[in-house]
């Protein structure tokens, strides 16, 4: 493949991870402050099978949509206002989490397969912790709250049986996706870019 073909192909794919992420967010569960959606489940995935600077992009790509006033974020919200207020620094945490997951992924990756409980380690430890630390960080921030166990468990503990479930659906999904379509697993990408 050549490196233009190779080029337009992680665009492609890039703009398809950012529709996924603003589609993932038009089904929301309002539980509280911070919505329960599928758009972290489809961060870790555009890391995953993108690798670390196409997921990246990927999410750049649907923050930028965000801020230019579409309504792609959850609920079918737009705009910088969003963007900056309470739920700001889980949309922003997902940039990061995207950028990681593929790094970390990619390092493992180097030379042997990952095995999906590492894929899943990944997905919990880097992608999830990430985007909830830096989520949270901001709701408090934003929110002019202090740190209390009551704000913590509604914030933060309130999505760690959501979150669980969707890093098992996220491992299951890049292990069926390695396997079907090996140009999208990490020793593929890593040789493609030398």
């Amino acid at each position: 493949m050549s490196s233009s073909s190779i080029l337009i192909r992680n665009m492609v794919l890039a703009a398809l991870f950012a529709a996924l992420i603003a589609i993932s967010g038009q089904i929301a569960i309002p539980i509280g402050p911070v919505p329960i959606t599928l758009q972290t489940m489809m961060v870790l995935l555009a890391g995953s099978i993108l690798g670390s600077r196409w997921g990246a992009i990927s999410v750049l790509v649907w923050i930028l949509l965000a801020a230019v006033g579409a309504p792609v974020l959850s609920g079918g919200t737009g705009g910088i206002g969003v963007l900056l207020g309470a739920t700001g620094g889980y949309i922003f945490g997902f940039l990061l989490a995207a950028f990681l997951v593929g790094w970390v992924i990619e390092r493992l990756g180097r030379n042997k397969q990952v095995a999906w409980w590492q894929l899943l380690l990944v997905f919990l430890f880097v992608g999830d912790l990430v985007t909830h630390v830096i989520g949270f960080s901001w709701f408090l921030y934003v929110s002019h709250f202090s740190f209390s166990m009551d704000i913590f468990n509604k914030v933060f503990v309130v999505f760690l049986p959501g979150d669980i479930a969707k890093a098992i659906l996220a491992t299951i999904l890049t292990v069926a996706l390695y396997r079907a379509i090996p140009s999208f697993s990490p020793q593929e990408r890593m040789g493609r870019s030398k």
